[in-house]
């Protein structure tokens, strides 16, 4: 926002922040002639944002992606990090610990950035959404699927502006498949593959060797709610991602990017199963190489005729599962050259690539035959400008935590299917668990270090 944070000119905003949100769930676009009212948040007038990471994986890439807006505090548990950043940002407050900044400065924040590792991003963000500020929060948005129901319903009870770092989701290349899958292009979809064969900390089996904890950062901080471990390279600052107390792997790392089309297009919701149908590698410490197929019953989606779509199966293959699969009937290796999620529908097929910034249908003749529909979906200024829009009183972002929260819970069923090899779990999503395998359910919910637990939000 402007300089001035006198306590009224601060207070007009959050509560048109958190109107906007009221308004937003009724109205799908809200003219800013019609809001009018002193606390009216004019396009020319800024956000103050407080970026909770900016350095590791994504949080430089973050805090420029907000900085139309005012980055009035930076926050990281390194010391190197947040030098680097605030060195470019000399006039914003600096902070080590998340909850020290939130507690401090929420009264003069009107939204938060949140890019820590996985294990993280539910306590950060549900901190923030306590104290009334709007959050934009990397994807996969949590590391468990418990977090990602709380973070949903800590959105609506706090009635907060939010969105999921998945930045596929705003481009014209998803909104394009979906409307071309809508249209009934491919038929019927009865299928989805998609696949990634990267991966963090591949090969690590057991805790790495203990090394001592660099003085600019704050390890017990990193750790957060996580389980008390000796502190390793081999984790900060990029490769937790593949270990089970911090990361979700390649599914969170990608999948979450690549089944964006799958989601919104095939309107999933919740599976019916999870069954893991290959695994290799498999230990105590890092995640495997796997695949699995999710089971989705029959769907209501209002843009296809008939108003509903048939069951669906997705599969998901990380790591060296990607070498097993086979593509159908009719489709070569050259069709599939650089795509990563492949449709399979009763008349055809469709591709994407990227984070769902790529779509194509295919074989290559298909294509050519191909002219775009009309469209269905309103098209995104931008992800970054998408949130920002929103928490001006524009339109809820495309994936605010009332999509982005029903969309990894069952995405993260993958990362417990794993350890059930070959065993198909039955899931109650409105219970949030499996019905079938107790044994299971201890992976719905996180482990908290004490100190650091999340209550449930109930109703």
């Amino acid at each position: 926002m402007n300089s001035d944070n006198s306590p009224t000119q601060y207070l007009g905003r959050r509560r048109f922040i958190k109107s906007a949100v009221a308004t937003a769930a009724t109205f799908q676009i809200v003219p800013r002639h019609v809001l009018g009212g002193t606390g009216r948040v004019a396009p020319s007038e800024k956000m103050n944002i407080g970026c909770v990471g900016v350095g590791g994986m994504m949080g430089g890439g973050d805090v420029n992606g907000v900085s139309s807006e005012n980055i009035y505090a930076l926050c990281d548990v390194d010391a190197n990090f947040l030098g680097k950043s605030a060195a470019s940002r000399p006039k914003a407050k600096q902070y080590r610990d998340f909850r020290e900044m939130l507690d401090k400065e929420h009264k003069n924040l009107d939204g938060i950035t949140v890019t820590v590792p996985d294990h993280m991003h539910a306590t950060v963000a549900v901190w923030a959404m306590e104290r009334g500020l709007a959050v934009h929060c990397q994807k996969p948005l949590t590391q468990t699927v418990w977090e990602a129901r709380l973070m949903a319903k800590a959105a609506r009870k706090y009635k907060v502006v939010t969105q999921m770092g998945n930045q596929g989701y705003s481009s014209e290349a998803t909104r394009l498949a979906c409307e071309t899958i809508w249209r009934g292009d491919i038929g019927d979809v009865k299928e989805v593959h998609a696949m990634s064969g990267g991966g963090f900390s591949r090969g690590i089996t057991e805790w790495p060797v203990v090394e001592p904890v660099p003085a600019t950062l704050d390890w017990n901080l990193w750790t957060g709610r996580a389980p008390d471990h000796t502190y390793t390279s081999k984790v900060v600052p990029i490769h937790w991602r593949g270990f089970l107390d911090y990361g979700t792997q390649m599914i969170g790392d990608w999948g979450v990017h690549m089944f964006g089309p799958a989601n919104w297009g095939l309107q999933l919701g919740a599976p019916l199963s999870v069954e893991c149908i290959f695994v290799e590698g498999a230990n105590a410490v890092t995640y495997p190489h796997y695949a699995c197929k999710f089971e989705f019953p029959e769907r209501p989606n209002q843009h296809v005729a008939g108003g509903k779509m048939p069951p669906v199966t997705v599969y998901w293959h990380e790591g060296k599962a990607v070498d097993r699969f086979k593509l159908p009937e009719g489709l070569t290796a050259e069709d599939f050259k650089d795509q990563n999620e492949l449709f399979i529908g009763t008349k055809g097929f469709l591709a994407t690539s990227g984070r769902g910034e790529g779509m194509r249908l295919v074989p290559k003749a298909a294509m050519e035959a191909f002219t775009k529909p009309e469209p269905v979906i309103p098209r995104s200024p931008g992800h970054y400008k998408d949130w920002i829009r929103a928490c001006k009183g524009g339109p809820p972002a495309c994936s605010d935590f009332s999509i982005a929260g029903p969309f990894v819970e069952w995405l993260l069923l993958g990362t417990i299917s794993w350890r059930f090899p070959n065993e198909k779990l039955m899931w109650d999503a409105a219970n949030l668990r499996f019905t079938n395998n107790e044994k299971a359910n201890e992976f719905v919910t996180p482990k908290f270090r004490k100190g650091w637990e999340l209550k449930d939000i109930v109703g």
